[in-house]
């Protein structure tokens, strides 16, 4: 089984109060496993919401991945403009050049992007993943319903299995 980490939506734009916390915490359960992911080698995949109607574009701060995330050189940066991160962007084909299978889903927004993102990568036939406490909302209801009705993977055991297969 080869994984793959995708990082969805963090971005400045998002980053309301309503959201912050959220995303803080997301962020947090990211930073912890992207050390394992680079360490076996797995692609991490930076996917990024390019909103025009809404100012959220490249070379603008909204666009921008937030502070607490710091994807490292190589790391494919994907531009999205639907909810799904594999509508019409390099998102599959990255996922099979490198025999990608099981897919860990982490970022914002849960119920919309995340989500969506899930249903694409069964779509797929990917094993689609979400980091339990690896996703944000405005609103906790939503994280914990798509934590509840996805498949949902833990730190301690992505940190075993990640480590195993190496």
């Amino acid at each position: 089984m080869n994984f793959a980490l995708m990082v969805i939506d963090l971005q400045k734009a998002f980053y309301r109060e309503a959201t912050k916390e959220s995303m803080d915490t997301a962020c947090e359960y990211i930073n912890a496993v992207l050390p394992l992911f680079r360490k076996r080698g797995g692609p991490v995949l930076w996917v990024q919401h390019r909103d025009e109607e809404d100012g959220v574009v490249p070379g603008k701060e909204g666009f921008d991945l937030l502070d607490a995330l710091k994807p490292e050189p190589g790391e494919p940066r994907i531009h999205k403009v639907y909810g799904n991160a594999f509508n019409k962007t390099d998102c599959a084909r990255i996922l099979t050049e490198s025999r990608s299978d099981l897919v860990v889903l982490t970022g914002y927004c849960a119920e919309h992007c995340v989500l969506s993102t899930y249903r694409g990568a069964q779509d797929l036939d990917l094993l689609p993943v979400i980091l339990r406490n690896g996703i944000a909302s405005g609103n906790p209801k939503n994280q914990e319903f798509v934590e509840r009705i996805s498949n949902v993977i833990s730190y301690g055991v992505l940190r075993k299995l990640l480590e195993s297969a190496s």
